[in-house]
């Protein structure tokens, strides 16, 4: 599957990827080892997005169903939920659907649980 992105989806993405280098070329400069939150779930995402791209029924990701959001393409057509991280407060999802080309997958929001 190759993945389409919103613009919204887009720039959520960047501001993450932007906090994580930030946030570890600051651990590198005070010579610290452990990761950061931002590092942490940056690498997150990029797993979910990887484990999605490859099969969105993976069952890492628990995708299912999700109403509140509309399809971007479709009226009707189905919006799904993945989990980007498990069991943590604020946990990050991701929202995506089908389309809109056959063997396409668009990210529509990487976002803190609604």
């Amino acid at each position: 599957m190759a993945l389409v992105w919103t613009p919204r989806a887009a720039e959520t993405f960047a501001e993450l990827k932007n906090a994580a280098l930030k946030a570890k070329q600051t651990r590198e400069k005070t010579k610290k080892t452990k990761t950061s939150k931002q590092e942490g779930l940056f690498k997150q995402v990029i797993k979910c997005l990887t484990l999605l791209e490859r099969n969105p029924r993976h069952p890492g990701l628990n995708t299912h169903e999700f109403t509140s959001i509309e399809h971007p393409y479709r009226n009707g057509e189905k919006v799904f939920e993945a989990y980007v991280q498990h069991k943590t407060p604020g946990a990050y999802r991701l929202f995506w659907c089908y389309g809109p080309e056959k063997g396409e997958i668009t990210i529509i929001a990487i976002t803190p649980h609604p």
